[in-house]
C-alpha cells in the first residue's frame, strides 16, 4: 500500500519541472531540523514519521497527536496532522496551528508548513513552489525526498515523483519507502517485471513489517493475478492482523475477481476493524459497489444512503457528498442522477471543516457527472452551465483533479457532437479514467488510429482499480468483441 492523497487522474503541466519561487540557499546540515525543546517530543514525531513512511497511516498520526502534547508549539507535527488526519475539523485545527506556529521555526520548517497548508487551501502553484525549495535547501535528506514524491504520485506527478524518488535511492539504494513507490510508479507504467524486481527488495529488507506484503498483494492484483494478491494480503495480515488496509485489499481483490458475496464477508471485517470514521464509511462504500458489480442496484442504494446518513450524522461531510456522487453514477435515470448530485453538492455545503482542496475536488467530480448526465437528459443549458464552471475552476487551479474532471466532461461534450479529434484531445489528458478511456476507444476508432486504439483497448482491459469508474465500464468492455 501506498498514501493516496487524492484520486488518480491527470498529469498538470506546472508538475512536469520544478517550480522555484527564487533561489535557496542549501543547508549545511544534510537533515532537516526540527525545533522542539523536548526530547520526547521530537523521538514521537521522528516516530510518527517512520510509521508514515511503514505505511501505518493511523498509528503515526497517534505518534504527532502525542508529540504535540509534549510540545504545542512543533509546527511540523501540526502540520503532518493536518496532512494525514481523516477528521475534518482536527484537519481545520491542525493546519491553523501550524501556520500560527511557522514564523517562529527555521526556514525548512516554515517551507514544509507552507507546502502543506499551500495545498490544502488549494494554493497549489505556491504549494508546489515551497516543497521544491524546502528539497533545495535539504537536498541529501531521503526522507524528505521520499515525502514529496510521495505526495507527487498522490498528484499523479509521476515523472517529477520518479525523479525525485531516484534522488531518495542514490542517498540510500536500500531505503524501503523509496523502493515501494518507485515498484508502484512500474506498474502503473505496466512494468510489472521491474515492479516486482523492486518489490522483492522490498519484502527482503522489511521482513518483518506487513506493508510490503500489502504492496505486493496490491501491484499482482493491478496485474491481473489475482490468486497471488490474496496470498500477500493474507501474508501481511499473518504479520499483522491489524493492518485493516490489507483487509480492504482481500474485499477489493475479491471484487474484480467477480466473487462478490466474500468480497462483502471481507469488508465487513474491515468495516469492524476500521480505525477511524472516516476510513469506516470508505470500506462501506467499497461493500456497497459489490452490489453494483452484482446488478443488485436497490441494496447498493441502500447502503449508499445510510453512508450518507451517518456521514452527515458525524460530521463526514465528505464521505456524505461522496456517497451521494456515487448514488448517482450508477442510477438509470438521469432524473434521478441529477437528484443526488444536488444532495451531493449540497453536502459539500454543510460545514466549514473540509479543506479548500478536499470540497473544490468533490465538487469538480460532482460537476463532472452533472454534465455527462444533463447532456444526456436532453438538457443542455445545465449542462453548458456546468461544463463552463468546471472550466472556470480549472482555470484558477492546478489541482490534477479538477483538471482531469474539466477535461473528462469537455471530452464526453464534444464525443456526444462527433468532434472526435477535438474529443482525444481532452480524453487523452483524462487517460486513467475507465469512462474516458472508453470513450477515447472509440474515438481512436472513428479517427482510424489503430495503434492507439489497441493501445487504449488494452488498457482499458488490463483495469483493475476497485473504483465505481472501473465497476460501470471494464467488466462490460471486456465482454464486448475487441475493435482491433
Amino acid at each position: 500500500m501506498r498514501r493516496s492523497i487524492c484520486a488518480v487522474l491527470i498529469v498538470g503541466a506546472c508538475f512536469v519541472a520544478p517550480v522555484y519561487a527564487h533561489h535557496v540557499k542549501q543547508a549545511s546540515s544534510g537533515s532537516m531540523p526540527v525545533t522542539t525543546a523536548s526530547a520526547q517530543a521530537r523521538s514521537l514525531y521522528e516516530k510518527g514519521m517512520q510509521d508514515y513512511e511503514n505505511l501505518y497511516l493511523e498509528r503515526c498520526n497517534d505518534d504527532w497527536r502525542a508529540a504535540v502534547k509534549e510540545d504545542p508549539n512543533l509546527a511540523v507535527a501540526w502540520a503532518w496532522i493536518a496532512f494525514n488526519s481523516s477528521d475534518p475539523k482536527e484537519v481545520s485545527l491542525a493546519r491553523e496551528k501550524a501556520k500560527s506556529l511557522a514564523r517562529k521555526q527555521t526556514p525548512g520548517e516554515q517551507l514544509m508548513v507552507a507546502w502543506i497548508v499551500k495545498v490544502q487551501e488549494d494554493d497549489f502553484i505556491g504549494g508546489i513552489s515551497a516543497m521544491n525549495d524546502m528539497l533545495e535547501m535539504y537536498p541529501k535528506d531521503k526522507h524528505l525526498l521520499y515525502l514529496a514524491g510521495n505526495w507527487l504520485m498522490g498528484e499523479n506527478g509521476d515523472e517529477q515523483a520518479q525523479n525525485i524518488l531516484k534522488k531518495a535511492l542514490a542517498i540510500d539504494k536500500n531505503f524501503p519507502a523509496a523502493l515501494n513507490d518507485l515498484a508502484y510508479l512500474d506498474a502503473r507504467n505496466r512494468k510489472f517485471v521491474d515492479a516486482f524486481a523492486a518489490m522483492d527488495r522490498y519484502v527482503a529488507l522489511l521482513p518483518k513489517e506487513p506493508n510490503p506484503q500489502d504492496s505486493y498483494g496490491e501491484l499482482l492484483r493491478m496485474a491481473g493475478n489475482f490468486e497471488g494478491s490474496l496470498q500477500h494480503y493474507r501474508a501481511a495480515l499473518k504479520i499483522d492482523p491489524d493492518f485493516v488496509t490489507s483487509q480492504v485489499g482481500l474485499g477489493d481483490t475479491y471484487a474484480l475477481m467477480g466473487n462478490q458475496e466474500q468480497a462483502r464477508v471481507e469488508y465487513d471485517k474491515a468495516i469492524r476493524f476500521a480505525h477511524n470514521e472516516a476510513d469506516r464509511l470508505s470500506y462501506t462504500m467499497q461493500k456497497a459497489m459489490t452490489f453494483v458489480r452484482d446488478g443488485k442496484f436497490a441494496e447498493a442504494d441502500k447502503i449508499f444512503l445510510e453512508v450518507a446518513e451517518t456521514g452527515h450524522a458525524k460530521e463526514q461531510d465528505l464521505q456524505e457528498a461522496q456517497a451521494y456522487r456515487h448514488l448517482a453514477e450508477y442510477q438509470v435515470e438521469d432524473g434521478a442522477a441529477l437528484k443526488y448530485l444536488q444532495s451531493a453538492e449540497d453536502s459539500l455545503g454543510h460545514r466549514n471543516a473540509i479543506s479548500k482542496s478536499d470540497k473544490d475536488e468533490e465538487l469538480s467530480r460532482i460537476l463532472r457527472n452533472r454534465t455527462v448526465r444533463s447532456a444526456h437528459a436532453g438538457d443542455r443549458a445545465l449542462a453548458d452551465k456546468s461544463l463552463k464552471q468546471l472550466e472556470e475552476m480549472a482555470g484558477s487551479s492546478r489541482n490534477r483533479v479538477i483538471q482531469s474532471s474539466y477535461n473528462g466532461a469537455a471530452g464526453t461534450l464534444l464525443m456526444d457532437q462527433k468532434k472526435f479529434d477535438e474529443a482525444i484531445s481532452y480524453l487523452e489528458e483524462d487517460d486513467t479514467n475507465p469512462f474516458s478511456m472508453e470513450l477515447l476507444v472509440q474515438a481512436y476508432y472513428q479517427t482510424n488510429k489503430s495503434d492507439k486504439l489497441a493501445e487504449a483497448e488494452a488498457k482499458l482491459r488490463g483495469t483493475n482499480v476497485p473504483t465505481m469508474e472501473q465497476a460501470l465500464v471494464v467488466p462490460a468492455a471486456r465482454l464486448r468483441r475487441p475493435q482491433i
